[in-house]
């Protein structure tokens, strides 16, 4: 009796041993990953550091409030070689005083603000009124804030109280209260040429 129950305990432990060993190989069989490793190119030209939506801020130069910009998508590109704030879906600008007096007013479809040159590029639709109540479009703006300018190559219409004056490039102080317009195009008077009707005819002009 004795040898027949120790080579039946024997047995048992050889069993068992086996039994864990294919568990602890099915074990690890199981639980094996695939691992894939995917390289994410980073183009700081044209990969945004951080995005903003519905946004309405206030814009300091020098450590005074100088701008107010609301905006539905505002992305920043801070590691670009020349960062730059991007608008793809339009922009409103307010620009105020040392009293904090809204000087002008700005909107356009797109705009850029290249941070170190602190210039804005504004595109599409733009138009601007002034304190004076002068209304100014054109199809692309600069807005100059360290050589305190406003200025275009592109065509441009002011309507003032009288009368309408289109142009080809213009340049401005940064209140656009004082403004040359380089070569001027056609005067009107303002009863007699409606808004959109001066600026289809002398688009098609051009």
């Amino acid at each position: 009796m004795y040898r027949f129950h120790c080579k039946t305990k024997n047995a048992g432990i050889t069993t068992i041993t086996g039994i864990v060993v294919m568990l602890l190989l099915l074990s690890a069989s199981c639980s094996k990953e695939t691992k894939e490793v995917v390289e994410v190119v980073f183009d700081p030209e044209s990969s945004y550091t951080m995005r903003t939506t519905d946004v309405s801020t206030l814009v300091s130069d020098s450590g005074v409030t100088r701008y107010r910009a609301t905006a539905k998508n505002w992305l920043i590109f801070g590691k670009a070689t020349e960062p730059y704030w991007f608008f793809p879906e339009g922009l409103y600008l307010e620009k105020f005083d040392t009293l904090f007096q809204a000087e002008a007013t700005v909107k356009a479809d797109t705009g850029y603000y290249y941070m170190n040159k602190e210039l804005w590029e504004l595109t599409g639709n733009v138009e601007i009124q002034n304190m004076e109540g002068e209304f100014f479009e054109t199809s692309l703006l600069y807005w100059d804030g360290k050589e305190d300018r406003i200025y275009s190559d592109k065509f441009i219409r002011i309507e003032q109280k009288e009368q309408i004056i289109n142009g080809i490039g213009f340049e401005s102080n940064q209140n656009m209260t004082k403004y040359t317009i380089f070569n001027t195009t056609g005067i009107f008077p303002v009863n007699e040429h409606s808004k959109d009707t001066t600026t289809q005819l002398t688009a098609n002009e051009l």
